[in-house]
Order: structure tokens, then sequence, then C-alpha cells
């Protein structure tokens, strides 16, 4: 998978309290386990570079996509729009659109998904259940139908909750699975590690200016976002 490094890093917007990246497959937005660079780290390098600030540099993380996810990811510049934008997640005032490619579907162009999750630890993947499973959560996304080339359907994704993998199990469950997403019934993965699902847009009220926002991020360049992306959709 390519990742992220301050020298390509793709600022959609920047301002005194936000920082807004296209976030690439691959990247991981905050350390884990693997011990890789997190996208937090390459941020907090590129603003350094670009103020010249030898010392300590401050980039909050506010939300997280999947690893091999691309699209819009926001950190904060200051500890005052950490907290603020953390408020904001919180309390759902932050509207999130998805881009999916599933396989090729004839069917109603929009609809509703309501599924109850449970998260496996272990395996880190989730499972559509039963409501009284144990843990078990309500999960719940609005989707349209956007275009179609010859093998897949472009969706618009919009999460209502922020469960671990919401979209992707979601839709694989209705039988509509993401390309390249092999751990949720996808035939085949990605050669580059990705899936086709993208944070295409989030869209929020300004935490410090109270001005409406909303960034927009191109999706990868690769042949079927290309496609779609050629649709001015």
């Amino acid at each position: 998978m390519p990742h992220s490094t301050a020298k390509n890093l793709q600022v959609l917007y920047e301002d005194n309290h936000i920082l807004a990246v296209n976030k690439q497959s691959g990247d991981i937005v905050q350390g884990d386990r693997t011990g890789d660079s997190p996208l937090s780290e390459v941020v907090k390098e590129w603003i350094g570079i670009k103020y010249q600030k030898p010392g300590n540099v401050f980039a909050g993380v506010v939300h997280r996509i999947d690893r091999p996810v691309s699209g819009v990811v926001i950190f904060a510049k200051t500890s005052k729009a950490l907290s603020r934008l953390n408020e904001k997640f919180k309390e759902k005032e932050v509207q999130k659109t998805y881009w999916a490619c599933v396989p090729l579907q004839v069917g109603l162009p929009n609809g509703k998904l309501l599924d109850f999750l449970v998260k496996d630890e272990a395996k880190n993947k989730s499972r559509v259940t039963g409501p009284s499973t144990k843990g078990a959560k309500q999960s719940e996304l609005e989707y349209k139908v956007l275009a179609h080339s010859e093998k897949y359907t472009l969706l618009e994704v919009h999460p209502i909750t922020g469960r671990h993998h919401q979209i992707r199990v979601q839709l694989a469950h209705a039988k509509m699975p993401i390309r390249g997403d092999l751990k949720y019934g996808a035939p085949r993965s990605n050669p580059d590690g990705s899936i086709h699902l993208h944070a295409r847009a989030v869209s929020l009220i300004h935490p410090v200016t109270k001005v409406e926002l909303k960034v927009v991020a191109p999706p990868p360049d690769d042949t079927i976002w290309n496609y779609f992306a050629r649709l001015g959709l």
C-alpha cells in the first residue's frame, strides 16, 4: 500500500484551527500495535516543515477511518479546536459522506440499512447479529445509487451511527460487498491492499469561526475511481 509522507501529504483545507487531509489507503490515522508511523505524525512533520517549528507540534486526532479506506480526515491544530471538534463528533453534529464501489446492482436507487453489530476484538472484525446478543449495537446507514459502470455500482453512503467497520459489514450483509474488501466477502483483494471505500466529504460548523465548512476529497487514482470521477459527480 502507498503511504502519506510530509512531502506527498494531500492537504484539502487548513486554517489556524483545523487541518484536513486526503488519507491514502494504507495510512493508519493513529498509532497502533503494528508500530507503523501514523498519519498524525506525518501531519505534525508537515506542519513543522511548513511553519519552521523545531519543537513539538500539536495535531489532535478527532476521528479515524479504517486503514484500507481513503479520504477526508480532520486534525485539530489547537487543544481548543480538539475539544470542540470532539464534542461535535460525539453529538453527531458532523455529516460524513462516503463513496463505495460494490458489484453491479439492479434494485432500489436508495435505501436504509438497520442492523445490530457485535465486534470480535480478536479478529478485528464486526458481524451482524440479533438485538439480544451481548455487546450488540444498533447500526444504521443510508445509501443511494450515484452511477453504474459495466461491473460496478457507485453508492453514496451516509452513516447515521459510528460503529466499527459499519459501512463494510452492513453493505456486505446486504449482498453489496465493497470491491477489494476480502474481510467482508469480496471475491478478491485489490493488488495494493486498498478497498473501494472513500470518505468523500465531511461537513460541519467550524468549531471556532462558526461558519459552515465542507471538505471534499478526490478519490484515489485508479481505473474504477477515475471512471466515476469523469462523470462529474
